[in-house]
């Protein structure tokens, strides 16, 4: 009995199980295109993935589709321009943008640690080698072709796609493609159903299958205001006599702060202490907000009050004097789950002091520093030495761009009818089955936890 070969197949390469490395192959039997290719990060074993070849032969990959710009989406891009490949890369304008940045970022923090490691002696391998460098991000950037939402792209005579606004960060959009009569929606990362800065997310109406991602997909967020809960952690802080420091995304939520801590100041909601934002490309991200007007919700007015009385921190020599500056301060710094950056040199100074807050403001992935120091730990690792963490360690997660379980449920009920299948990626093993099941018992949907490295044909 013959078997019929399926019309293509969807081949988990990262993000399955786990909320990092975002990798979706789809595969015809004359075309092959890449979803997202992100970088790992958290957990040792899962960085360690970067490091080995991509199961892909990057000769046979027609093109990269990109839904943002957040590193576990697009940083892995330059290791796969260093293994040959020379298509298109496709993005919107700003996640085009904003992965410049980003990637131009993570090359140099790759570089300055390897430098670092090596005089320190602290590296297993010696010598020590970034992942990537800023001359293979030059290499990638020429290869980006970008298009606006809602514009169909023919890739080739199997596959053609259109971005729609997904609300999670600038530039962000879920993918919809159409691959021999068929329709896949692939999500990215969903947003809030309102976001802070951010349009909504558009609806999907139908489509034959969805990989839907589940960061959040067993929890709810907190309904308290991000206004209401800064203020409450500055005043807490400062009449310790401490300094805030929060730990931030460089896209989304650094702007977020900004907007919410300069319109408490100017409402005198909290008192006028100096703001630092000592992220270069978190600087650099918020200018992207007055060229990209399409693309968020606020006005020209509101994002020139995003850095009023700002004090901006690009040169790490500058960083030094604002750590021997005496007094109550706010610091924003990345990296947003404490993984390298700025951030780390605060810290090193200022956790072992009662006195200081740490404020962690988004996800913090299983494995990073930002993780460990909300599971209590005692000390903490950087750059080869250990730190006792004394500072008092808190969270607040209503400013998340992820939606939580309602919001996906809620951008789920635009469905006219139920997709064939809905495939679920880009989440931890409870968040994945609390999701699953929640789609199951309230829709009816057939629901799949996808697995890492797991190719699935679809008929």
């Amino acid at each position: 009995m013959l078997h019929e070969t399926p019309p293509f197949t969807l081949t988990f390469l990262g993000a399955a199980g786990t909320v990092t490395g975002s990798k979706i192959l789809l595969k015809t039997d004359r075309h092959q295109v890449l979803i997202d290719c992100g970088m790992f990060q958290g957990l040792k074993q899962l960085r360690l993935l970067n490091w080995q070849k991509l199961p892909l032969d990057v000769e046979m990959l027609d093109a990269v589709i990109l839904t943002h710009g957040h590193l576990d989406h697009c940083g892995y891009l330059p290791v796969l321009t260093q293994s040959g490949y020379n298509g298109p890369i496709y993005a919107t304008t700003p996640t085009r943008d904003v992965t410049e940045i980003i990637l131009r970022d993570s090359a140099k923090i790759q570089e300055e640690d390897a430098v670092e490691a090596n005089r320190g002696g602290y590296s297993k391998h010696h010598p020590a080698k970034p992942l990537y460098t800023s001359d293979d991000v030059d290499q990638t950037m020429p290869l980006f072709e970008t298009h606006p939402d809602n514009e169909w792209v023919i890739i080739n005579e199997d596959i053609k796609f259109c971005f729609r606004k997904s609300g999670h960060i600038l530039g962000s959009a879920f993918v919809e493609l159409k691959c021999k009569g068929r329709t896949i929606i692939f999500s990215g990362d969903i947003g809030r159903c309102k976001p802070l800065l951010m349009d909504p997310p558009a609806f999907v109406r139908e489509a034959d299958y969805l990989v839907l991602e589940s960061t959040y997909g067993d929890r709810l967020h907190e309904q308290a205001s991000a206004y209401d809960e800064l203020q409450v952690y500055v005043h807490h802080t400062l009449e310790k006599g401490g300094v805030l420091v929060i730990p931030s995304f460089a896209v989304e939520r650094a702007q977020e702060l900004l907007l919410i801590l300069n319109t408490l100041r100017e409402d005198r909601s909290i008192p006028n202490v100096p703001i630092y934002l000592d992220t270069p490309m978190g600087i650099d991200v918020t200018e992207l907000y007055l060229h990209h007007r399409d693309w968020h919700s606020l006005s020209d007015a509101e994002c020139r009050t995003m850095m009023n009385n700002v004090h901006v921190i690009r040169d790490f020599n500058q960083t030094l004097r604002v750590l021997d500056k005496p007094g109550p301060k706010i610091i924003i710094a990345g990296s947003g789950m404490v993984t390298g950056g700025r951030v780390l040199y605060y810290l090193q100074r200022l956790i072992g002091d009662a006195k200081n807050t740490v404020l962690l403001v988004g996800f913090q992935a299983p494995g990073t520093r930002g993780s460990l120091l909300l599971s209590g730990a005692t000390e903490i690792k950087m750059q080869g030495n250990y730190y006792p963490v004394q500072a008092e360690i808190q969270q607040i997660s209503s400013l998340s761009a992820h939606g939580d379980q309602a919001d996906l449920l809620w951008w789920l009920g635009h469905f006219k009818k139920a997709p064939l299948q809905v495939f679920l990626n880009h989440g931890e093993a409870q968040a994945l089955e609390a999701l699953r099941l929640k789609i199951t018992d309230t829709l009816g949907w057939g629901c799949t936890i996808a697995e890492m490295g797991a190719t699935y044909d679809l008929h």
